[in-house]
């Protein structure tokens, strides 16, 4: 029960059940509403209010004590206000209720996530909750217009009585959101009854196989978050830049690992993740990070030449290789592609394929005019993506990424031999002498 309230409740008949609330005491040196649901209260009457000033009057009203007990119950809040002259005004604040399909879809957001329901027990309406409604179709917080006053100094916009009012309200709301859920048209004792039955349904429908596979565990991805963020309160600044990641913890003298389980390796991984985590943070606060597209996920295979191109030291290494499907000569090879091109130039040296006949033809006449006369163009064979120069050890291979790497072979495999370039002659620039033994 929330501070003040009296012991008085209707029952649920009639017009439905009521909650009475005493006069609340001066509120001195503090605002009107501390939860972000009860400042959304007051943009709605603020934002909706024609005349300033009697919204001012009404705050200094409600702040002086003048409001009296609070009577809520479906779709009316009500109260006596005393004017500084002492004359009592009886105000009236209306605010639609739900109709009887919304309290169905709301009842039915707020059973199908466990969340929804424990945060309303703990006397917490999360932000989420009023994104999953909305997205339902049912807007719980008011809004502009939403909030309607009848008085009886007969003002036809919202008078200093009937803000008074509204103000007194948020602090109820602050203490018990049940007050709006009774203001939209159900009681607490009634919801809970509701909410309790369907989430029985919901458990005995599910199974215990099924229990971690339902909406609560699905949770809200974030472009649904942040594309509801005018109805959320406002987000707090970012964090500050992080200089250096946090050192790993030595995870050895103790008591002995887990079979399977070695601890300079998971030394490692901790360190590359406090290591990553300061990398996509530092993206995270750049400028224009918001209209960037996301960067591919890695791989198995390929976050495994990652971790290699690190330097995890050779116990490590060769845990990699052999998950990875690699032995230590073709993991030393793919770290070296990794280093001069990260998955673009892993996947040169480890995919080969074959362009369309379309591209194919494009790729030869570039290949020709790449150099300025045909006494210093090499002589190419072709296999897929792959122009080996004949009599040489020396290859380009064309990327999917619309680029031309270039390949030496050492001890009978191919090695990547620097950097991609979009033009095939600058890309074996930098394995001339090669070429040249290979030329015509």
């Amino acid at each position: 029960m929330a501070d003040g309230e009296a012991v008085h409740r209707s029952g649920t008949g009639g017009a439905g059940p009521e909650r009475t609330f005493a006069a609340l005491p001066v509120a001195r040196g503090r605002g009107f509403a501390q939860t972000w649901w009860g400042q959304a209260w007051l943009r709605a009457l603020e934002d909706t209010a024609l005349d300033g000033a009697q919204v001012k009057a009404g705050r200094r009203h409600a702040r002086a004590g003048a409001v009296g007990a609070v009577s809520v119950r479906p779709g009316r809040i009500t109260a006596v206000v005393q004017d500084r002259d002492h004359t009592r005004h009886r105000s009236d604040v209306l605010l639609q209720q739900l109709t009887a399909a919304d309290w169905d879809r709301l009842l039915d957001v707020v059973a199908d996530r466990a969340g929804h329901l424990a945060a309303l027990l703990d006397r917490d309406i999360p932000p989420v909750l009023v994104e999953d409604a909305a997205a339902a179709g049912v807007e719980l917080l008011p809004g502009i217009g939403d909030l309607e006053p009848e008085c009886a100094c007969e003002a036809w916009d919202h008078c200093a009585h009937s803000a008074a009012l509204c103000y007194q309200v948020a602090r109820l709301l602050d203490q018990d959101p049940f007050v709006l859920l009774l203001l939209r048209g159900r009681g607490e004792e009634e919801l809970l009854d509701e909410l309790q039955r369907r989430s029985a349904s919901r458990a005995g429908a599910a199974g215990p196989a099924g229990a971690a596979d339902g909406p609560a565990a699905a949770g809200v991805p974030a472009a649904e978050a942040y594309a509801a963020r005018d109805i959320l309160p406002p987000l707090p600044p970012p964090p500050p830049p992080v200089e250096a990641p946090g050192p790993a913890p030595v995870l050895g003298g103790g008591a002995p690992p887990a079979p399977g389980v070695a601890a300079d390796a998971l030394e490692f991984l901790v360190e590359d993740a406090a290591a990553r985590a300061r990398r996509l943070l530092a993206e995270a606060l750049s400028p224009g990070h918001a209209d960037s597209p996301p960067v591919p996920a890695l791989t198995p295979s390929q976050d495994a030449v990652r971790l290699a191109a690190a330097g995890p030291g050779a116990a490590v290494a060769a845990r990699l290789a052999d998950g990875s499907g690699r032995d230590a000569r073709g993991l030393a090879l793919a770290v070296r592609a990794w280093q001069v091109g990260g998955a673009v130039g892993l996947a040169a040296l480890e995919e080969e394929w074959t362009p369309a006949p379309e591209v194919l033809s494009r790729l030869r006449d570039r290949l020709a005019a790449a150099w300025e006369d045909e006494a210093s163009r090499p002589r190419f064979r072709a296999a897929g993506n792959r122009w080996t120069v004949v009599g040489g050890d020396v290859q380009l291979r064309f990327g999917r990424d619309g680029h031309w790497w270039p390949f030496r072979k050492e001890g009978g495999r191919w090695a990547p031999a620097g950097p991609a370039a979009e033009d095939p002659a600058a890309a074996l620039a930098g394995v001339a002498a090669d070429v040249s033994e290979g030329c015509s």
